[in-house]
């Protein structure tokens, strides 16, 4: 019984590390922060607290420089201070334990700059046992939920999880967009409005930064959907190989500049 308790007690946290980890990873699609950010207990968003309008009927051109525009939209993502996401993944598993028996499948939340997110997580245990697991990170604290008792719980010392990592305007998403090569325009789709559609290949070490290691030594092409009047990215798709299997994940990202109130959960067990 207690070689049990070790391991289901093992497992939890390392789901916990790796599902802080996907909450920063998801939030690294939307935004970057600035330096000298400031963070309060309930994220006022970009341009004080104003929603942006994605649905605002704006018109893109199809003669558009598309490296002048993922340019432009590195540049709006870094000023982007709260955003809502969700990302879905489906092909070949992808574990967040390392016994590799949990498989995410889909995780919803919101993320404010500089270190504030929360989310929910869609996982499947043992192949067969759909689950949930909630993640909330402020600063350096990170609590993670019991999939069994619905109580938080404090990941321990000895993760190396820094949310703030991935919005180092050195190393978080904003590069990656900057940094992208062999960048063309598909074409324009209707995704919720014009968008324009745009696909580049990411390099290697930029994806293992903001994949968290979870994706190392290989270049990553990846679509784009970019809001024509804000340069603002609304949907993302990609496909990572992990041990020759593939996996398709799709971001949807909405509510930018909303306000969310990401606090401490009430039910920690000590």
């Amino acid at each position: 019984m207690t070689d049990r308790r070790r391991t289901d007690g093992a497992s939890l946290f390392a789901t916990g590390a790796i599902a802080l980890a996907a909450v920063a990873l998801v939030a690294t699609f939307a935004v970057a922060a600035r330096a000298g950010s400031d963070a309060s207990a309930t994220s006022q968003g970009s341009a004080g607290g104003q929603v942006i309008d994605l649905d605002d009927g704006a018109v893109a051109d199809p003669d558009v420089d598309p490296v002048a525009l993922m340019q432009s939209s590195a540049t709006a993502m870094s000023e982007v201070t709260s955003v809502e996401f969700r990302i879905e993944r489906e092909g070949a598993p992808v574990f967040i334990d390392q016994f590799q028996e949990i498989a995410l499948d889909e995780l919803r939340g919101q993320f404010s700059v500089p270190t504030r997110a929360q989310a929910e997580l869609t996982v499947t245990v043992s192949g067969n046992l759909p689950t949930r697991i909630g993640a909330v990170a402020i600063d350096s604290e990170v609590w993670i939920s019991n999939p069994v008792t619905g109580d938080f719980e404090t990941l321990p010392a000895g993760y190396d999880i820094d949310p703030s990592r991935f919005f180092d305007p050195e190393d978080g998403w904003q590069p990656l967009i900057a940094n992208l090569s062999d960048v063309e325009l598909v074409g324009i789709d209707d995704r919720g409005g014009e968008r324009y559609h745009v696909r580049g290949i990411a390099g290697a070490d930029d994806v293992r930064d903001i994949t968290v290691d979870l994706v190392r030594d290989q270049d990553v092409p990846v679509d784009f959907w970019i809001h024509p009047s804000t340069s603002l990215v609304t949907a993302a798709e990609f496909t990572t190989s992990i041990d020759g299997a593939d996996s398709q994940w799709t971001l949807e990202l909405d509510r930018y500049g909303d306000s969310f109130t990401i606090e401490p959960p009430e039910n920690v067990r000590g």
